[in-house]
């Protein structure tokens, strides 16, 4: 990631330590998954939305948002599953 301050991973890591201890309370990974997608969906429809003056003005260009998010949402997937893929045995503790 090229776009980082120097406090990005540091955020990122709190969010996922939180998802960890939400699995570990019990809970599906699948749905501490999807509550994790939901939430950051909803964080930057409020980011989004703080720019503008009403929702009319937001409508005209929500498409072009949407390609935004989901281009950088792609980008840190295949970045993650890439690393995932290179070091697959020592993340996944395989011997």
């Amino acid at each position: 990631m090229s776009d980082t301050d120097d406090k990005f991973y540091d955020r990122a890591d709190e969010y996922i330590d939180l998802a960890n201890k939400q699995i570990s309370e019990k809970s599906n990974a699948v749905d501490v998954s999807a509550s994790f997608l939901y939430s950051a969906s909803r964080f930057n429809a409020w980011i989004s939305a703080a720019g503008f003056k009403n929702g009319k003005e937001m409508a005209e260009v929500k498409d072009e948002m949407l390609e935004h998010f989901v281009k950088d949402y792609r980008e840190m997937l295949e970045e993650n599953m890439t690393d995932y893929i290179e070091n697959f045995n020592e993340y996944m503790q395989i011997k």
